[in-house]
């Protein structure tokens, strides 16, 4: 998983060539902590077809301001830079994967 800051984010995630997963989070969210292998996970078994990022909103508040991201875990699906879908809270593997297909087609 790729780690994003406000310092990287235009080479990262502006100038990425495939859909980009974005995962908001902080170290002190429980439920981030769950959701984060769920979606490490997904990026594996996709490779290559999508980019998953980390966001940590602690060090990186002014890209969560961006997205108007309000509490975490947030996750935004992201093509060609712009957001298409975005949902908060922990879901299933399965739920995620379905969202993928749905709005990235991967």
């Amino acid at each position: 998983m790729q780690k994003v800051t406000e310092s990287n984010y235009d080479q990262v995630v502006t100038q990425a060539s495939i859909p980009v997963v974005l995962d908001f989070g902080a170290t002190w969210c429980g439920p981030c902590k769950k959701l984060e292998p769920i979606i490490e996970e997904l990026g594996q078994e996709k490779n290559g077809s999508m980019l998953v990022a980390k966001v940590d909103v602690g060090e990186a508040p002014a890209i969560a301001q961006k997205f108007g991201v309000m509490s975490v875990p947030t996750v935004i699906f992201l093509k060609n830079g712009q957001p298409v879908h975005q949902f908060t809270g922990v879901a299933s593997k399965d739920k995620i994967s379905q969202l993928l297909s749905q709005h990235l087609g991967v």
